[in-house]
């Protein structure tokens, strides 16, 4: 079965790969090069670039490009269907008695490319569209050879099984949404005393930051590449009737994961505002700077930044007394590093040193790199925004989404690292599904601490005493 190389290996530093296309001509069949790069082409063009033939297989870079960024403008079901027509003609236009001659040249070739579309973008495949064209192609490679007929065989058990995974992780998650109540629900009918806390659940602030990137690893594990593309869809402007991805949209991982960071922060300001007494939320706070520490040495900077925004919510910055029991200084060193000022140049500074230190990792603790993943998907935003998706000509501009597919393939690289940690299967759970606080209940949790300071707070007091719990 062919194997498809890293992704790390895929694109230079320039974005792509600057050897591709030596031998082309500026213009060269709809497609348009500079410098030998590929820069635009009509979408036919592109397509017939994508699809093999018996002297030619296209670049893994522009293979994971294209199929990226072509959902902008036609399903994945409409380019595959597209693709099994070009291969079909192909066979049929191949001289009459060398057709088996033919199938032997260019069926690998087919089988890698539906091999790279499979393992790259299996989540295109809950479509039945996509999985029909996909077993009528794989019939075809597979009857002219029994090898061929294995290595399809293979083909689609490693799809099936993928699609499977992502079908029960998503079970997962909705029963953990289902059974997520209101931390202030059961501090109304638990006496506080017997409430555990994150500290008693676990006392180690280096564990505890190795648990969350266990759950960051595998929620960023399932984030297909193209939610990237779908989170920002628009309409084409070259036909105005159809939306490029539309009802397509077939996973939501990429919001899950940013539910994750929200529900981490409201946990962190829950576990200290729930608190009575000012030395207990101190000591919570303490903690989760350390925590917060040990994720920026792991380099788990989404949790980082997760724990530094729910210290910095306003029920958890308000509590003056709280915070003047607390040595600050290592959280003034964190705060500087997630500093968005200058674009978070700090952040984007230890980001590179991380990515670094994964090229050169020898073991899979030092190839973790969770990014700040809302800025990664505002980054990505901002450079589809930035540019048109064609060229005044009608061309698709392929220069801008090699630079898209530049960045995603980064992420690519990032969310295939093995968590080396060991899991604790009770700490696990109770980040993942211990209540929270909402809103209102942080902001009365905090005044019921330290009474408010000013004629709005103490309306907002009587208003939510009276609210939750039915009280003047």
């Amino acid at each position: 079965m062919p194997q498809t190389p890293p992704f790390a290996a895929m694109f230079d530093s320039s974005g792509y790969n600057r050897n591709l296309y030596q031998s082309k001509e500026d213009n060269c069949g709809g497609l348009c090069y500079h410098d030998n790069n590929l820069l635009s082409g009509s979408l036919e063009a592109l397509i017939q670039h994508l699809v093999p033939n018996v002297d030619y297989y296209p670049d893994r870079t522009y293979i994971f490009t294209f199929l990226l960024s072509s959902r902008l403008f036609m399903h994945p079901y409409e380019l595959m269907a597209k693709v099994c027509h070009l291969c079909i003609e192909q066979q049929r236009l191949s001289e009459p008695g060398l057709d088996k001659n033919w199938m032997q040249k260019i069926a690998p070739k087919i089988l890698q490319l539906l091999t790279e579309w499979t393992e790259t973008f299996p989540y295109d495949f809950r479509d039945e569209r996509m999985m029909r064209n996909l077993k009528e192609l794989a019939q075809r490679i597979a009857s002219g050879d029994e090898m061929y007929r294995k290595n399809v065989q293979q083909l689609l058990q490693n799809l099936i099984r993928k699609l499977a995974a992502v079908s029960q992780y998503e079970e997962v998650l909705a029963k953990i949404d289902a059974t997520s109540t209101d931390r202030l629900t059961i501090l109304k009918t638990k006496p506080q005393s017997i409430q555990r806390d994150i500290i008693t659940v676990c006392n180690d602030p280096y564990v505890l930051a190795q648990q969350l990137t266990h759950i960051e690893l595998e929620r960023l594990n399932y984030i297909g590449p193209e939610e990237f593309i779908q989170a920002f869809v628009q309409k084409d402007p070259l036909n105005n009737d159809k939306s490029c991805y539309g009802d397509q949209k077939k996973t939501r991982n990429l919001e899950a994961y940013v539910e994750w960071f929200n529900r981490l922060s409201y946990l962190v300001a829950t576990e200290i505002c729930m608190h009575v007494k000012k030395k207990h939320r101190a000591r919570v706070i303490e903690y989760f700077i350390d925590v917060a520490r040990e994720c920026f040495n792991i380099g788990n900077f989404n949790s980082l930044m997760a724990i530094i925004s729910g210290m910095n919510m306003s029920p958890v910055s308000r509590l003056k007394k709280t915070w003047a029991k607390v040595k600050t200084a290592k959280f003034d060193i964190l705060e500087h590093q997630m500093d968005p000022s200058s674009n978070f140049y700090n952040y984007r500074t230890a980001l590179r040193g991380a990515t670094q230190r994964s090229l050169t990792a020898h073991s899979n603790r030092e190839k973790i790199v969770i990014p700040f993943f809302s800025l990664l998907i505002k980054d990505i935003y901002f450079l589809n925004e930035g540019c048109a998706n064609r060229l005044p000509n009608g061309h698709v501009n392929f220069e801008k989404f090699w630079e898209l597919a530049k960045q995603v393939s980064e992420f690519m690289t990032w969310k295939q690292v093995e968590c080396p940690f060991e899991r604790d299967w009770k700490i696990l759970q109770y980040l993942l599904t211990v209540p929270v606080f909402s809103d209102d209940a942080l902001y009365l949790a905090s005044y019921e601490s330290e009474s408010p300071e000013n004629h709005i707070e103490k309306d907002r007091w009587k208003t939510l005493r009276s609210a939750l719990l039915g009280r003047v």
